[in-house]
């Protein structure tokens, strides 16, 4: 069954969840996990990947988007279906991906704004409703 993590940050300004995703998905690939960021739009998807190639100046992250002809280590996923993926789903999305229940692990990144707070609330009830294994991070400043 699918482990859930809420990453909650102190910060109001709905940009730092990017920048968390950025941080988050670092971390479980230095731990050895494919890692595959879902958005909604290609847009966002080009701004996530300039993202991961700057949030840090001393760090590389290997990446790619998930249509790419090569598969990468940190994949960004724009509404394909995520193919062999099972690792770790960071869903930066406005809806809960259908397949989501094939990962291992999710990650909900939450943010203090009202529309962030109300989405995070509504998918918790959703998944402990369901019995998903849930965990919740509040991330200092």
């Amino acid at each position: 069954m699918t482990r859930i993590d809420f990453y909650v940050l102190p910060s109001e300004n709905p940009g730092e969840i990017d920048l968390f995703a950025c941080r988050l998905a670092e971390k479980a690939f230095r731990s050895g996990l494919r890692v595959l960021i879902a958005v909604d739009d290609s847009e966002r998807a080009q701004k996530l990947d300039e993202l991961l190639w700057t949030f840090r100046e001393d760090s590389f992250l290997p990446h790619a988007p998930q249509n790419a002809d090569q598969q990468a280590a940190i994949e960004i996923n724009s509404g394909e279906d995520p193919g062999m993926h099972h690792g770790l789903l960071i869903n930066l999305c406005a809806d809960i991906p259908t397949w989501f229940s094939r990962f291992d692990r999710l990650a909900e990144i939450v943010c203090q704004h009202p529309d962030s707070l109300s989405r995070s609330r509504t998918r918790y009830s959703h998944f402990r409703d369901r019995g998903y294994p849930l965990q919740s991070h509040k991330i200092p400043n």
